[in-house]
């Protein structure tokens, strides 16, 4: 695993772009949390998202992992160039003619994407706790640890997207394409909700159905926080209105993202076994 993971690492090293991409990610993560915990002033109103309670533990594991959830894109396309500059300039080749198995080569992808995932992770998770323990109402141990499903299920939907990605990435070759094919696709399934949610007239059994399609399952782990905030409830009180509130984390959709993420990994390695490079 490590020598294959060094290969990885060292391609990607002298990967100027991967580097850009990967700075841009992480400052946006970080300039996202600093924006909000800002003071605003307008006219004699003074204003900081932070003061509303949207960093108090444990809503903060949630908020920050659905937002952060939401940049993976630029990750993506580390991921879809990695592997369709193997292709470009022939090294995939000639790692199969210097002894890598292709089974090998997809599980230096594999490895790569989970250090890609624990790294983000840990990064949101350091990110959430500084905030929390800056701004939270509650600081109590029990109440600061819990809700922290929500920062495992950002990993396994980082892992789940980017095993996506690794399998366009092998399909199609072209990380232009790859990406093309990755947003036909979540149109597809947008349409798909709307067909099955016309034909059912139910939103229960059009979610039910639809948490099983690839990009649906993954954003089903960290489904809208916003319900839960305290105005947001207050506001839908006063009109009248039921309003769901998303407390955790689905176990069918932590199962349903597992799968897929065996799947995506194994249609990578079953596609390259059979292409003729």
């Amino acid at each position: 695993m490590l020598r294959l993971l060094k290969i990885e690492l060292h391609k990607l090293r002298y990967n100027k772009s991967v580097r850009v991409i990967s700075i841009v990610y992480f400052a946006l993560i970080t300039f996202l949390a600093f924006i909000v915990s800002i003071e605003f002033n307008i006219g004699d109103i003074k204003f900081r998202a932070a003061d509303q309670g949207i960093f108090n533990f444990p809503y903060i594991w949630h908020l920050n992992a659905y937002i952060a959830a939401w940049l993976k894109i630029f990750l993506a396309i580390v991921i879809v160039s990695m592997v369709s500059n193997e292709y470009t300039y022939k090294t995939l080749k000639q790692n199969l003619i210097d002894g890598f198995s292709k089974k090998e080569f997809i599980l230096s992808k594999f490895y790569t994407i989970l250090v890609f995932a624990v790294v983000s992770t840990i990064f949101l998770f350091i990110t959430s706790l500084i905030l929390g323990l800056f701004f939270s109402d509650y600081k109590e141990i029990g109440i600061i640890f819990s809700g922290l499903e929500f920062i495992g299920a950002y990993f396994l939907k980082l892992v789940a997207f980017f095993s996506f990605c690794l399998f366009l990435g092998i399909l199609v070759k072209r990380s232009a394409f790859a990406l093309g094919f990755l947003f036909i696709w979540q149109i597809f399934e947008f349409i798909a909700y709307g067909v099955i949610r016309k034909w059912s007239d139910s939103k229960e059994l059009t979610e039910s159905i639809t948490q099983f399609l690839p990009l649906h399952s993954m954003y089903d782990l960290i489904k809208e926080p916003f319900t839960r905030f305290n105005a947001v409830q207050s506001a839908a009180t006063q009109l009248g209105e039921n309003v769901n509130i998303t407390t955790g984390v689905n176990w069918i959709n932590v199962v349903t993202s597992i799968v897929y993420i065996g799947l995506f990994v194994y249609w990578s390695y079953i596609l390259l076994k059979k292409r003729d490079l």
